[in-house]
């Protein structure tokens, strides 16, 4: 199987991101010389952090107390075991080598349970604040607005407490109700952006403290990257949720946090992950979509009308159904357009299809937690003429295991109202936290 060299290299980079916490990810402030974390077995020298003396407990500030805490969890994942049988969680355990390190994971998702805090700032109004689209192709970003807000849980009323800080606004609100098409002029839309920062970093200590390094913002639309880095302290220092999550673009693997894109016809995701897959899947894989960026014009060049056994459409002919047509399929091209994200993927996942991964310099969703070539397939641009060559490849038993594993990780891409663990919404907060908690803010 070819892969491509840049999805190798962010995968070994992820790797190393999720098992060498304290060691990877570039801070404003260093932590104190600790050898690097390491999530496998504990050994003589590991042991569970001493408390400090009593004096200096009482003299710590809310803010030292804050980083203690975070460092006690930092520890608490150092030492998880390696043996699943000691992990107690009634709801779920995860398991298997669809995760990166699956005691990890759990161990780090119990902890931002039981300690993570986010404050909302309340500044602002509907509907360049406090709102999103949810019922589009940037659905991911209103319904993670929308939990949030709701949120009773996971997010304090009370700032002092909070690890970090959620800049409320929708930039997709902002280039429909601030952007003026006729002009094409992006800067209304990093004027929105550094106002809001400037009204809520003259209101509270917090922004100024950590020049927004314990701050994120979050937004699917296409432009986020690029509004992003119009505002300095946002794009170098904040945590940056990002549908188009590409590394060529200054997405930065390390304090940046990819966002699945989903559009989204109604508020669950019910409606496609109650399909029933099929047994008889008569095709080998499917693909329909309009033809922009300069992928998929290779794709339709090379296999559109040329094969029975690869359906690739550029509009799907009106008595065809797109998710019927996935489900038909063991495999569903996932190549990307105009940006390096594209919603099939999580599609393709909902209705347990293996997605097929064509795109560059793409940093896929979760990929400090699961090991995405378990239960995907990752093709290069330059092997798109190789295609059929490569998907027939793969043998009965590996395409069984590798549809095993979509569904395995399937909860964590699905969208609950009210949010249930492990899904999308903490999925993405579990992504944030693991950027918190790599770094140590000093008042």
């Amino acid at each position: 199987m070819t892969y491509s060299i840049t999805f190798l290299l962010l995968s070994l980079l992820t790797l190393v991101l999720f098992t060498t916490f304290l060691s990877t990810t570039v801070r404003l402030f260093p932590l104190p010389a600790t050898p690097p974390l390491s999530l496998g077995n504990a050994t003589k020298e590991d042991s569970p952090p001493t408390s400090p003396p009593t004096r200096r407990t009482e003299e710590e500030t809310g803010l030292e107390k804050l980083e203690a805490g975070l460092a006690r969890a930092r520890s608490a994942i150092r030492l998880s075991t390696r043996d699943l049988n000691g992990t107690s969680d009634s709801y779920y355990v995860p398991r298997g080598r669809a995760y990166r390190n699956p005691i990890a994971f759990h161990r780090s998702y119990r902890e931002m349970e039981r300690v993570f805090k986010v404050y909302v700032y309340e500044e602002g109004e509907p509907p360049l604040v406090h709102d999103g689209p949810c019922r589009e192709i940037y659905s991911t970003e209103g319904r993670f607005i929308y939990n949030m807000e709701v949120d009773t849980k996971l997010r304090t009323a009370d700032p002092s407490k909070a690890h970090v800080f959620f800049l409320p606004f929708s930039l997709t609100k902002m280039v429909k109700y601030v952007y003026d098409r006729r002009k094409r002029d992006r800067t209304s839309l990093q004027r929105a952006v550094e106002d809001y920062i400037r009204v809520v970093s003259g209101r509270y200590p917090f922004w100024n403290r950590s020049v927004g390094s314990d701050h994120f913002f979050l937004t699917c639309h296409d432009w986020g990257p690029y509004v992003s880095s119009l505002v300095p302290d946002l794009y170098r220092n904040s945590i940056r949720v990002l549908c188009n999550a590409n590394t060529s673009e200054g997405f930065n693997p390390a304090k940046d946090v990819a966002l699945p894109e989903m559009s989204l016809r109604t508020h669950e995701t019910t409606e496609i992950t109650n399909w029933v897959p099929l047994s008889d899947q008569p095709f080998l894989a499917f693909f329909a979509g309009s033809l922009h960026g300069p992928i998929r014009p290779l794709l339709l060049e090379h296999w559109k009308g040329k094969d029975d056994d690869l359906q690739v459409f550029e509009r799907l002919p009106k008595e065809l159904v797109y998710y019927d047509m996935m489900r038909k399929s063991k495999f569903c091209l996932c190549p990307s357009g105009h940006e390096v994200a594209s919603p099939r993927v999580v599609e393709s996942i909902y209705l347990q299809c293996v997605p097929v991964i064509i795109s560059t310099n793409y940093a896929l969703p979760f990929y400090d937690v699961l090991n995405w070539d378990k239960f995907s397939v990752q093709v290069s641009v330059e092997d798109i003429p190789n295609l059929k060559k490569i998907l027939m490849g793969i043998s009965a038993e590996r395409y069984a295991r590798l549809r095993r594993k979509v569904k395995v990780v399937q909860r964590h891409f699905v969208v609950s109202s009210p949010p249930k663990r492990f899904d999308i919404y903490h999925m993405i907060l579990h992504s944030v936290w693991l950027r918190r908690i790599n770094l140590q803010i000093h008042q």
